[in-house]
């Protein structure tokens, strides 16, 4: 009789791009290329888990570490919470005697805690570099100008914004101002449904994926409804004969590592592993995500993965970080769960945010010295908080 072995997880193969991927270089074109002050602990340094320890012991309730689920493992260690972005910026809210909330994620994500929490509390980035390429293909002046353009052509009183929680503060404030709301991957079907209530058209930012896989797949519109708003083409490339047709007008932007994957992808995975459930994140490809299985936001991809069957196979469609730790989680249950792509597909920026960067933040509050704070700006603020508002009062 033998014993059956855990299944391990096979990481996709390395590549050249994987060095920048994993944050080891830096591209200027997407990402923010901040430096952060201060001397950070070497990689290599065996005391850094210890000197971790030692400095949010010291902090004790003080500090409230938040990890996103795309972290690496050596972060989420210290995370007090992990979660997606809306609900870690929810949970700093809820701990109002926390003075420092450390944010193990992105610039927006930070952002979003600074505006739901306190002002007595203190929301910390630990490298400025983690930044969003998503977010950052929306600024403030082009949606500004976008905004003019459907006024140009007389649809701006008919449209309500709805922006995806991956964006900036100011974006959100942009859809505050104009009677709009933000979603999220899980409840962007019930924002589009309230949005369309309220007027006839939806300027959907700042990823066209989501917005288009929920217009098309749990609305039943046509590809045909929707159009792509290219900021960097006069008049967002579109006639004002396409934008008074258009029922959705999507921004143009999308997720560097959800929409790496490809259908062929999808294809691959079915070839070689035989019964395999092809899972996907709604941010990816439309047409990846009409010949995926399941298509759903982390938690749906968590919770999916937690109430399969034992023995049962998984391709899975979002950041690599999260797949591999579920992986090995779900080894022992005999559940085979693989990455969607042979390609190593980590989100370069939130990589950046590493146990060096960590250490020196946790350490720096110890001693007293406040570093990387986040601060919005009180009217950017307000708007953006209303925005969030009319999020949560969705029916």
């Amino acid at each position: 009789m033998t014993t059956a072995q855990p299944l391990e997880f096979q990481a996709p193969t390395p590549s050249p791009l994987a060095l920048l991927l994993l944050g080891r270089e830096s591209d200027p074109r997407s990402e923010r290329g901040v430096e952060c002050p201060g001397d950070l602990p070497a990689p290599s340094d065996p005391d850094l888990v210890e000197r971790a320890r030692a400095a949010k012991a010291k902090l004790g309730d003080k500090v409230f570490v938040l990890g996103h689920h795309y972290q690496r493992d050596e972060v989420i260690e210290f995370a007090d919470v992990t979660g997606d972005s809306f609900k870690l910026a929810r949970d700093a809210a809820a701990r109002p005697d926390a003075e420092y909330i450390v944010f193990c994620g992105v610039h927006f994500m930070a952002e979003s805690a600074d505006i739901l929490t306190s002002d007595d509390q203190q929301v910390v980035l630990p490298d400025l570099a983690a930044g969003c390429s998503m977010a950052d293909m929306a600024t403030a002046e082009q949606v500004a100008e976008c905004w003019d353009v459907l006024t140009e052509a007389g649809v701006a009183d008919v449209t309500v914004p709805v922006s995806y929680m991956n964006s900036s503060a100011d974006i959100k404030a942009f859809t505050g101002k104009h009677g709009g709301t933000i979603c999220t991957s899980s409840n962007a079907e019930r924002a589009l449904n309230w949005a369309f209530e309220q007027g006839e058209k939806v300027l959907f930012l700042p990823d066209q994926h989501l917005g288009r896989n929920t217009a098309v797949r749990d609305l039943g519109m046509s590809l045909d409804d929707c159009v792509v708003y290219n900021p960097h083409k006069p008049g967002g490339g579109l006639t004002p004969e396409q934008l008074r047709s258009a029922k959705m007008i999507l921004w143009r932007g999308h997720c560097s590592v959800h929409g790496r994957f490809s259908l062929e992808s999808v294809r691959e995975v079915r070839e070689r592993i035989p019964g395999v459930n092809v899972l996907v994140h709604p941010e990816c490809r439309h047409e990846v995500v009409a010949a995926a299985d399941y298509v759903g936001s982390t938690e749906y991809i968590i919770k999916a993965l937690e109430a399969a069957p034992a023995g049962s196979k998984w391709a899975i469609g979002t950041e690599l970080n999260l797949v591999r730790r579920l992986a090995n989680r779900f080894a022992a249950d005999d559940k085979e769960i693989v990455f969607l792509d042979r390609t190593v597909c980590f989100c370069s920026t939130m990589n950046r945010i590493d146990l060096p960067h960590l250490v020196w933040a946790l350490e720096s509050l110890a001693e007293g010295k406040m570093v990387n704070r986040i601060e919005v700006d009180p009217e950017v603020a307000r708007f953006s908080k209303l925005a969030l508002e009319r999020m949560l009062a969705l029916p």
